[in-house]
């Protein structure tokens, strides 16, 4: 189903005068298009209920947008020069989210489709870049999207693609995809301080207490990464790359609550012993100077169609 924005496809300063009016004020986050106050307003603050899976994210639209990472010019650069991105070409972005990896590619005057399960992000992302006349966004599945094979130039996905079976997939974007077309891949895997860190390892025993275990990831996986590049490789694409980017951030008690209140795993914990966790969290992030950072890797995974 094709998602309409409420207010008018015209310019970004028309539409914000025409639907918000004279005294309209937006909020600006980093590299991001402006979200109009009235937009977030509709949005912001709906807590989630018990539900399983990507639908948590569709009842946390405001949440999500609001603490969910972004991703470095540097990564989008080398996108858009891998696919040679131009205003004549056509992309699709599979799980668009709130829009936060949206921008850099609609800037290059290319065609936009975005695909979005979920009805609340559908609808926010058609009203914040409503002032892109070639953005559409479809409210589905990739799985039942339905578009022309071999037309589009370049697939992308931010933190989403894993949610689509394997099988599935990597052979549908290898269908949609032109001769010489792109797909391009992308993760933000955080990761709260180093292992040596005494912060970090109080963390890990309020996990302990409460799932009864502890989270041990790596902060740089590369069996994820390989298994990336093979299944790219399986599926047909060629000229597979992987690049590795870097950043931190910097979080309080209540804005590390924030953030943990956008995954899944975490939304998912039966209410009161969430409360309680987050309590713990907050005191012992509290105890070690009020500060937790927490180190982003953005793994890029980009391959051709031959």
């Amino acid at each position: 189903m094709w998602i309409e924005c409420w207010c008018e496809r015209n310019s970004v300063a028309a539409r914000d005068s025409a639907v918000f009016g004279d005294n309209f004020t937006v909020e600006k986050s980093e590299a991001e298009s402006a979200v109009p106050v009235a937009l977030k307003e509709r949005f912001l603050g709906k807590e989630c209920v018990s539900m399983a899976g990507y639908c948590l994210f569709d009842e946390n639209v405001g949440v999500y947008e609001k603490w969910r990472p972004r991703y470095v010019e540097d990564m989008y650069s080398d996108i858009i020069a891998y696919a040679s991105l131009s205003s004549q070409s056509s992309a699709i972005e599979i799980g668009i989210g709130t829009g936060q990896a949206t921008e850099p590619f609609l800037r290059t005057g290319c065609a936009v489709t975005a695909i979005e399960i979920g009805k609340n992000l559908a609808e926010f992302v058609s009203c914040r870049y409503a002032g892109y006349p070639k953005f559409r966004v479809e409210n589905t599945s990739f799985e039942e999207f339905a578009f022309e094979p071999q037309t589009v130039d370049l697939i992308y996905s931010a933190t989403a693609f894993h949610w689509i079976p394997s099988e599935i997939g990597y052979p549908k974007a290898f269908d949609l995809l032109r001769s010489g077309g792109s797909i391009a891949l992308f993760w933000n895997r955080p990761f709260v301080n180093r292992s040596n860190d005494p912060l970090h390892k109080e963390i890990q025993s309020v996990y302990m207490k409460y799932r009864g275990e502890v989270r041990t990831q790596p902060e740089y996986d590369e069996n994820k990464y390989r298994s990336v590049q093979d299944a790219m490789s399986h599926y047909g694409f060629v000229d597979v790359r992987l690049k590795l980017y870097h950043t931190t951030r910097q979080f309080s008690g209540d804005d590390y609550v924030g953030l943990l209140n956008t995954y899944s795993d975490h939304l998912n914990m039966e209410t009161s012993m969430r409360l309680r966790f987050e309590a713990d969290i907050k005191k012992a992030i509290e105890s070690f100077g009020g500060i937790v950072t927490v180190y982003d890797t953005i793994d890029l995974h980009m391959g051709r169609k031959p």
